[in-house]
């Protein structure tokens, strides 16, 4: 026979049993909660830091390969693209640049462009830049302008050398005259060497 003393004290083990047990769960409760609401604001930001970054390095790594893969000639081709008797790339209009792929026909690195990047969602301009005439400071020149880049886009550049003799090539394709004796947007840079100019060809891509 159980006395009362006895029974009172199971029914305290008990309590303190389930006490204990409430206790544990309450505690997983708490940490489970604590550790999701760390990973919703520590992990989204770094994700979506993490896919840009990859989208970067993606278009760097396109563009790169555009330009890397390209002879000199290439190079040279479009920096040479330019009518001297209007002073402005041929075709260009009134703007004196391209909008949208230029002449692709004409310029083999414009076709590598547009081949590259066409329907990918990503835009790119192309820049000339070459050397004013005390050969000290930079200056630029549009080539193909498609808009003002977004902060995340990304520039890729390759210096190409141009000699007195060079020619521009007019819109016909004739070659009348040397960069020297033609009104050609860069100075000779070098006057007293057969080195006309170095231009360093731009090309600066980002996603719309």
């Amino acid at each position: 026979m159980v006395t009362p003393r006895e029974r009172g004290q199971g029914d305290g083990s008990d309590r303190g049993q389930a006490h204990t047990l409430e206790g544990v769960t309450a505690a997983l409760i708490v940490v489970t909660s604590v550790v999701l609401a760390l990973q919703m604001t520590a992990v989204t930001p770094l994700t979506a830091s993490t896919a840009n970054q990859h989208i970067e390095t993606q278009e760097r790594a396109a563009a790169h390969g555009v330009l890397a893969t390209a002879s000199q000639e290439t190079l040279r081709g479009s920096a040479l693209y330019w009518n001297a008797t209007r002073a402005r790339f041929p075709g260009s209009g009134e703007r004196g640049f391209y909008v949208g792929s230029g002449p692709t026909e004409q310029v083999a690195l414009l076709d590598r462009l547009n081949q590259t990047f066409y329907g990918t969602g990503i835009a790119y301009n192309v820049r000339l830049v070459y050397l004013d005439a005390a050969g000290e400071e930079r200056r630029t020149r549009r080539l193909v302008y498609n808009g003002e880049p977004t902060e995340n886009a990304v520039i890729v550049r390759r210096s190409v050398t141009l000699y007195d003799n060079d020619h521009p090539v007019v819109a016909s394709g004739r070659t009348p005259r040397t960069l020297g004796e033609s009104a050609y947007f860069a100075p000779d840079a070098a006057p007293n060497s057969t080195v006309y100019n170095v231009v360093d060809v731009e090309v600066v891509v980002w996603r719309m």
